[in-house]
């Protein structure tokens, strides 16, 4: 911690570095813990997706696509956001737009080496 200190003295002016009101120093997560995040994540999108009466099921697969993506020691859990954003929630979307799911069976999510695939 004191070394990011007297790393921000040197590379901050005085006057912004005045308006830091605290450090708070994180370790980089793990995969297992991205994966964990992924849970979290999913599960809200789930309940979102349970109010317009759409059912989504993830494989193992395509949790481990998403965790895999979103992994970046460096950035901590904000990829994963994005990766959920761009691969499920984009596609997902143009595909209820499109009027191509049936809602009365479960969308199942799955993954290959272009991304994330839906079989409904």
């Amino acid at each position: 911690k004191n070394a990011v200190m007297d790393m921000l003295k040197v590379t901050i002016r005085p006057e912004f570095l005045n308006r830091i009101d605290e450090i708070v120093m994180f370790t980089p997560l793990n995969k297992d813990e991205i994966g964990n995040i992924v849970d979290l994540h999913v599960a809200k999108i789930k309940k979102m997706l349970a109010d317009v009466d759409v059912n989504i099921e993830l494989t193992p697969k395509a949790k481990e696509f998403i965790t895999t993506e979103g992994y970046d020691p460096e950035f901590g859990a904000r990829p994963v956001k994005r990766v959920l954003q761009r691969y499920l929630l984009n596609e997902l979307s143009k595909k209820l737009l499109a009027g191509s799911v049936n809602k009365e069976k479960p969308i199942i999510v799955d993954a290959n080496d272009d991304g994330l695939v839906f079989d409904n």
